[in-house]
């Protein structure tokens, strides 16, 4: 305990000599978060890191995490002591995305009739390739509204990547989903909501059967979970939302009220001291998330100190440009 808060010390006092702004995701580790100048989920901390005053931003999440921020502001430096990349994310690329639509096209969907939204967590790539087909990112707090807008064009969505998060908001708003590689042409062709076959490695540990197991043990608990978990659990769910919609459920519970989170790990234990358990049997941690440690954000401040950044986020002009328009219009959406 002494060697973190040691190492603690020493990356406040250097921050703040170097004029850096930490932000950090809420699957971070403890000994991580607490040093952080900003907290939240991907899209909030992209957003309060724009409007930073530091030219510096020290980024602890995952590498898409980091690109948002360079699509948003590319005027500041955006640095990572992990350039961990996210599962979900990496399921996707600009080739795949490609084939997506000619799946749909193949199923007798035209190009012209299809319209993409991607989750945020997805490449700078992928984002472009949604900007430039007149689509929109979406959150897990957004994606309704997002694609609510987006059905007024008359065309059929394609979401990428996270097949369960779709599925999920297709039941939420009584429309018709298929899954790209999994259901046949004519199920694609009949689709509101088109979903590319990708997943989140950690959301799929929590089971129906530890949703049983909760309740058998623990009558009356309460079961909230995130919506990139498996239709079946969200369905039997008390609560589904994002993760500051978790954060806000379970704090606004009675502290006598038990609860079973299905998220990541090292935000369910923060949550509440008492009566909050993580819906598995085992613990659902998020390698990628982990990766980051006290020693790598020390090294990495260490090296915009001599000069020699390391992990720094680039993004080409061209791919930001229609990433920032795909996140533009998500904000138009919810916003309008």
């Amino acid at each position: 305990m002494s060697d973190i808060r040691s190492l603690q010390q020493k990356i406040e006092k250097l921050k703040k000599e170097l004029g850096v702004t930490i932000v950090a995701h809420y699957y971070q580790k403890d000994e991580v978060f607490e040093i952080a100048d900003l907290t939240g989920d991907s899209l909030e901390l992209a957003k309060r890191a724009k409007e930073s005053e530091d030219e510096w931003i020290l980024f602890c999440g995952v590498g898409f995490m980091g690109q948002s921020v360079k699509i948003l502001a590319p005027h500041k430096r955006v640095v990572m002591p992990k350039i961990a990349c996210c599962a979900m994310a990496r399921m996707i690329d600009s080739t795949y995305f490609d084939q997506s639509v000619e799946a749909m096209e193949e199923a007798g969907i035209k190009k012209e009739e299809i319209l993409p939204i991607t989750y945020i967590n997805s490449g700078a790539e992928v984002k472009a390739k949604v900007g430039q087909m007149g689509g929109a990112v979406c959150t897990s707090s957004s994606a309704v509204k997002i694609i609510e807008k987006a059905l007024q064009s008359g065309k059929k969505i394609l979401f990428v990547p996270d097949r369960c998060l779709g599925q999920n908001v297709a039941r939420q708003m009584g429309l018709k989903s298929a899954v790209i590689g999994i259901d046949e042409p004519q199920k694609i062709k009949e689709a509101d909501i088109v979903c590319y076959n990708g997943f989140c490695s950690v959301h799929q540990l929590f089971t129906l059967k530890d949703v049983e197991f909760f309740r058998k043990r623990y009558p009356g608990i309460k079961i909230a979970v995130h919506p990139e978990c498996d239709p079946a659990v969200c369905e039997v769910a008390d609560f589904v939302g994002s993760t500051s919609q978790i954060i806000k459920y379970v704090q606004s519970l009675p502290p006598e009220q038990k609860v079973a989170v299905g998220t990541e790990y090292n935000l369910v234990h923060r949550l509440r001291p008492t009566n909050t358990y993580v819906l598995s049997s085992t613990k659902p941690e998020c390698p990628t998330m982990n990766e980051t440690s006290l020693e790598d954000v020390l090294d990495v401040l260490e090296g915009i100190e001599k000069g020699a950044p390391l992990n720094e986020i680039f993004v080409d002009e061209e791919t930001r440009k229609w990433a920032n328009v795909a996140l533009e219009r998500m904000f138009e959406y919810v916003e309008g």
